[in-house]
């Protein structure tokens, strides 16, 4: 079968090859799942250049998540049959035409959700709701996000207004203000506005702001902690500005303010069996009803991974970038 394989860490333009390799055979507990679609994700990315907070050994087939069709089951597997049409996240090896992964891992696709929701639909969106979960919000709360036009700020958006939570989203550019509202969210601030910070503090009516979720870092963050009321709660994210947290001690100290981080995949493998089959209940409940879409910019072979990724990191993109297996 052909498989994206790295032999080294590096810039994914270069260390992404095509490769033929055996086709996996499923021990027990696992199934050989045929891979229809796998997205890029930005931390697949990370995992590629060694800088994620996990290195595979070399060589290793990259790819975290992915929709496919059961295609051979090992011994003990009673829960799935070949031809099931399936979601996993939390994998190893996702970009091949092949790949294994444990039985309790998937999560049956209903034929309502298409391919390109369902191959992306439980790593990021599964992140946010378990974020917002975590986040210990009431209906009625404020709580606030950058990079809200994001992937992660549009799930945050939904997710929380199905909750009854109020979000001020906030973004670079008057394109961004105008694609949120478009999908019924706000208020949406732009940060390149002159004033927007002092509009932000006002835009509750007075009420407080009891959380802010950070994806950008640097001074982006100390944004937020002006914004957050006392005794509130700053959640890191991400960094896609590249910087450390910048923000001022004393708003820290006189707000008694917490700031901690969040990582989805950490939390995934903390979360009990009842709340992980409620949250992805809730999840896929809204991608079958069609609440819950997450669109795909573009679609590549596997022996064009490293293009793929290249396109996935420009900016601009509108959609994810994925990666499919043989037709």
């Amino acid at each position: 079968m052909q498989a994206v394989v790295i032999d080294e860490f590096g810039e994914p333009k270069d260390v992404l090859t095509a490769q033929e390799v055996p086709v996996p055979e499923p021990g027990a507990g696992q199934v050989r799942v045929k891979m229809a679609l796998s997205p890029i994700h930005n931390h697949d990315l990370a995992i590629i250049r060694g800088v994620y907070g996990y290195r595979p050994p070399l060589p290793a087939i990259p790819g975290t998540e992915a929709v496919g069709v059961v295609d051979a089951v090992g011994d003990g597997v009673d829960n799935l049959q070949v031809g099931q049409r399936i979601a996993l996240a939390g994998l190893q090896g996702a970009w091949a035409d092949f790949f294994l992964a444990r039985a309790d891992q998937a999560v049956p696709m209903p034929d309502s959700v298409p391919d390109e929701t369902a191959c992306q639909l439980l790593a990021m969106p599964l992140s946010a709701l378990m974020l917002l979960d975590d986040l210990q919000v009431k209906s009625g709360q404020w709580i606030v996000v950058n990079a809200a036009n994001g992937a992660v700020g549009r799930l945050l958006n939904l997710f929380a207004k199905a909750r009854g939570v109020r979000v001020l989203s906030l973004v670079r550019g008057p394109a961004s203000v105008l694609a949120l509202e478009k999908l019924g969210y706000g208020p949406v601030l732009d940060t390149e506005s002159v004033g927007w910070l002092a509009t932000g503090a006002d835009i509750t009516g007075g009420e407080p702001i009891v959380r802010a979720v950070d994806q950008v870092s640097g001074t982006a963050a100390g944004d937020l902690m002006a914004l957050l009321a006392p005794r509130g709660e700053l959640i890191s994210f991400g960094a896609l500005s590249g910087k450390p947290l910048i923000i001022d001690t004393g708003a820290v100290i006189f707000k008694q303010a917490v700031v901690k981080g969040f990582w989805g995949q950490k939390r995934s493998s903390e979360i009990g069996r009842a709340d992980y089959v409620r949250l992805i209940t809730e999840v896929v409940t809204l991608a079958a009803n069609g609440t819950l879409r997450q669109d795909v910019q573009a679609d590549f072979p596997l022996d064009q991974a490293a293009e793929a990724a290249v396109v996935s990191e420009t900016p601009g993109r509108n959609g994810k970038v994925v990666l499919h297996g043989s037709r």
